[in-house]
């Protein structure tokens, strides 16, 4: 009875010496996708990683994790225009199956999802904010957005009469969709700016938009967008996404 004892001590004790062990690797481990991450995206600080899934260092042994989250703040997305970039508050995306090479100088991960978040200010930008003529004496502009309910946004709409020296504000309820890799905000019903005539598509370079997103990191891709309380919330997957290397 005594061995036995003694034997259960040191099992115990081995095991908690285990977890130990791959607690410690694995939040080294952490720290060295993070870093990793942020000098291949060029990124200007440094991301979240989150090994999922215990143990980790018999994931490590197999070659492949099973569960890796990632975060990145700020993110500075391009546009397709040279210069010019989108700034995403929160990417955030979960992969699946990530494996790595035997040097650990490259990940790639069999799937991924996630959820990118653009403010409605920082969307507001790619609208039409410079007052643009869309009949005779008549100019409209773009001069806020935020988020209408049900999964639209709001557009609001600064309509000026130079002739009466008429101005106002009219909101335009907008569906947002994700095409390619743009998303796209297009009214729903159009505005009245005044007692003149406009033509649909003189009055829709006013009203819908655009905004191109690519490049997002490891090559995930835009899925879906619905408007949110402070700004659109973008579904975000992809497959074979590379994460270093």
């Amino acid at each position: 009875m005594r061995a036995l004892r003694i034997i259960l001590i040191l099992v115990v004790i081995l095991g908690g010496l285990f977890v130990i062990a791959d607690r410690v690797a694995v939040h080294f481990a952490e720290g060295e996708a993070a870093d990793k991450l942020q000098s291949t995206e060029n990124l200007a600080s440094t991301p979240d990683v989150n090994i999922k899934g215990f143990p980790f260092l018999t994931q490590v042994a197999g070659g492949s994790l099973d569960d890796v989250e990632v975060g990145i703040k700020d993110y500075e997305a391009a546009t397709g225009t040279a210069g010019k970039t989108i700034r995403i508050d929160d990417l955030r995306a979960d992969m699946k199956g990530v494996s790595f090479s035997g040097d650990y100088s490259s990940a790639t991960a069999a799937s991924a999802t996630g959820t990118a978040t653009i403010s409605y200010s920082e969307l507001l930008k790619t609208a039409r904010s410079e007052p643009t003529e869309v009949a005779p004496g008549v100019t409209a502009r773009v001069v806020g957005l935020s988020d209408g309910g049900n999964g639209k946004i709001k557009v609001m709409v600064e309509g000026t009469v130079s002739s009466l020296g008429i101005k106002r504000t009219v909101p335009v309820l907008s569906s947002v969709t994700v095409e390619n890799d743009k998303v796209r905000v297009h009214a729903d019903s159009l505005p009245k700016l005044g007692a003149a005539a406009i033509a649909e598509g003189r009055i829709r370079q006013i009203t819908d938009f655009q905004q191109a997103i690519d490049r997002l990191p490891g090559g995930i891709k835009l899925d879906k967008v619905q408007a949110a309380k402070d700004g659109v919330e973008i579904t975000v997957k992809g497959s074979g996404v590379r994460l270093a290397g």
